[in-house]
Protein backbone atom coordinates (compact mmCIF):
# COMPACT_ATOMS: atom_id res chain seq x y z
CA UNK A 1 0.00 0.00 0.00
CA UNK A 2 2.85 2.39 0.88
CA UNK A 3 4.55 1.60 -2.44
CA UNK A 4 1.34 2.40 -4.31
CA UNK A 5 0.95 5.75 -2.52
CA UNK A 6 4.62 6.75 -2.99
CA UNK A 7 4.49 5.78 -6.66
CA UNK A 8 1.32 7.81 -7.17
CA UNK A 9 2.83 10.84 -5.41
CA UNK A 10 6.02 10.52 -7.47
CA UNK A 11 4.05 10.19 -10.70
CA UNK A 12 1.95 13.25 -9.92
CA UNK A 13 5.03 15.24 -8.93
CA UNK A 14 6.90 14.31 -12.12
CA UNK A 15 3.78 14.95 -14.24
CA UNK A 16 3.35 18.40 -12.69
CA UNK A 17 7.07 19.12 -13.05
CA UNK A 18 6.94 18.21 -16.76
CA UNK A 19 3.85 20.32 -17.42
CA UNK A 20 5.34 23.26 -15.53
CA UNK A 21 8.70 22.87 -17.28
CA UNK A 22 7.02 22.50 -20.67
CA UNK A 23 5.08 25.72 -20.17
CA UNK A 24 8.30 27.44 -19.13
CA UNK A 25 9.74 26.63 -22.58
CA UNK A 26 7.23 29.13 -23.96
CA UNK A 27 7.35 31.71 -21.16
CA UNK A 28 11.12 31.81 -20.70
CA UNK A 29 12.72 30.37 -23.83
CA UNK A 30 15.98 32.25 -23.19
CA UNK A 31 16.60 30.12 -20.11
CA UNK A 32 16.73 26.96 -22.25
CA UNK A 33 18.93 28.34 -25.07
CA UNK A 34 22.26 27.36 -23.44
CA UNK A 35 21.09 23.75 -23.07
CA UNK A 36 20.58 23.20 -26.81
CA UNK A 37 23.86 22.21 -28.46
CA UNK A 38 24.92 24.63 -31.21
CA UNK A 39 25.31 21.86 -33.79
CA UNK A 40 21.56 21.17 -33.67
CA UNK A 41 20.63 24.64 -34.91
CA UNK A 42 17.01 25.85 -34.88
CA UNK A 43 17.23 26.35 -31.13
CA UNK A 44 13.83 28.07 -30.73
CA UNK A 45 12.09 25.24 -32.62
CA UNK A 46 13.81 22.58 -30.48
CA UNK A 47 12.91 24.42 -27.28
CA UNK A 48 9.26 24.86 -28.25
CA UNK A 49 8.96 21.28 -29.54
CA UNK A 50 10.51 19.83 -26.38
CA UNK A 51 8.14 22.00 -24.33
CA UNK A 52 5.15 20.52 -26.15
CA UNK A 53 6.52 17.01 -25.65
CA UNK A 54 7.06 17.63 -21.93
CA UNK A 55 3.50 18.92 -21.50
CA UNK A 56 2.02 15.92 -23.34
CA UNK A 57 4.07 13.41 -21.34
CA UNK A 58 3.27 15.20 -18.08
CA UNK A 59 -0.45 15.13 -18.80
CA UNK A 60 -0.15 11.47 -19.82
CA UNK A 61 1.26 10.65 -16.40
CA UNK A 62 -1.92 12.04 -14.80
CA UNK A 63 -4.26 9.78 -16.78
CA UNK A 64 -4.34 6.16 -15.52
CA UNK A 65 -5.13 4.78 -18.97
CA UNK A 66 -2.00 6.40 -20.47
CA UNK A 67 0.38 6.09 -17.52
CA UNK A 68 2.42 3.19 -18.90
CA UNK A 69 2.89 4.77 -22.34
CA UNK A 70 3.66 8.13 -20.73
CA UNK A 71 6.19 6.40 -18.47
CA UNK A 72 7.96 4.98 -21.52
CA UNK A 73 7.92 8.41 -23.19
CA UNK A 74 9.25 9.99 -19.98
CA UNK A 75 12.12 7.48 -19.81
CA UNK A 76 13.04 8.10 -23.45
CA UNK A 77 12.90 11.88 -22.94
CA UNK A 78 15.14 11.71 -19.87
CA UNK A 79 17.62 9.56 -21.82
CA UNK A 80 17.57 12.07 -24.69
CA UNK A 81 18.35 14.89 -22.23
CA UNK A 82 21.29 12.96 -20.72
CA UNK A 83 23.89 13.93 -23.38
CA UNK A 84 23.05 17.60 -22.82
CA UNK A 85 23.94 17.25 -19.14
CA UNK A 86 27.10 15.24 -19.89
CA UNK A 87 28.26 17.82 -22.43
CA UNK A 88 27.50 20.60 -19.95
CA UNK A 89 29.70 18.90 -17.37
CA UNK A 90 32.68 19.01 -19.72
CA UNK A 91 32.10 22.49 -21.13
CA UNK A 92 34.27 25.41 -20.13
CA UNK A 93 31.19 27.35 -19.02
CA UNK A 94 28.27 25.17 -17.85
CA UNK A 95 24.81 26.37 -18.91
CA UNK A 96 23.77 27.07 -15.33
CA UNK A 97 26.14 27.71 -12.48
CA UNK A 98 29.40 25.96 -11.82
CA UNK A 99 30.85 22.57 -12.66
CA UNK A 100 29.62 21.39 -9.26
CA UNK A 101 26.09 22.36 -10.28
CA UNK A 102 26.58 20.43 -13.55
CA UNK A 103 27.62 17.35 -11.54
CA UNK A 104 24.51 17.65 -9.39
CA UNK A 105 22.29 18.03 -12.49
CA UNK A 106 23.88 14.91 -13.99
CA UNK A 107 23.22 12.91 -10.82
CA UNK A 108 19.63 14.18 -10.78
CA UNK A 109 19.27 13.20 -14.45
CA UNK A 110 20.35 9.62 -13.71
CA UNK A 111 17.87 9.58 -10.83
CA UNK A 112 15.08 10.74 -13.15
CA UNK A 113 16.01 8.00 -15.63
CA UNK A 114 15.88 5.43 -12.83
CA UNK A 115 12.48 6.77 -11.75
CA UNK A 116 11.18 6.39 -15.32
CA UNK A 117 12.39 2.78 -15.40
CA UNK A 118 10.72 2.20 -12.03
CA UNK A 119 7.41 3.62 -13.29
CA UNK A 120 7.52 1.26 -16.27
CA UNK A 121 8.22 -1.82 -14.14
CA UNK A 122 5.57 -0.84 -11.60
CA UNK A 123 2.82 -0.11 -14.12
CA UNK A 124 3.64 -3.16 -16.24
CA UNK A 125 3.33 -5.29 -13.12
CA UNK A 126 0.12 -3.51 -12.11
CA UNK A 127 -1.33 -3.96 -15.59
CA UNK A 128 -0.46 -7.68 -15.57
CA UNK A 129 -2.07 -8.16 -12.13
CA UNK A 130 -5.21 -6.33 -13.24
CA UNK A 131 -5.51 -8.54 -16.32
CA UNK A 132 -5.21 -11.68 -14.20
CA UNK A 133 -8.16 -10.64 -12.01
Amino acid sequence: MIQKILTLISRIFIGAFLVFGGVQHFINMEFYLPFVPAFLGAKPFIIYASGIVEIIIGLGLFIPKTTLKASWAYLVLMCLFLPVHVADLFSDAPAIGSHNAAIIRLIVQFSLIALGAYFIRYYQKTKAINHEN
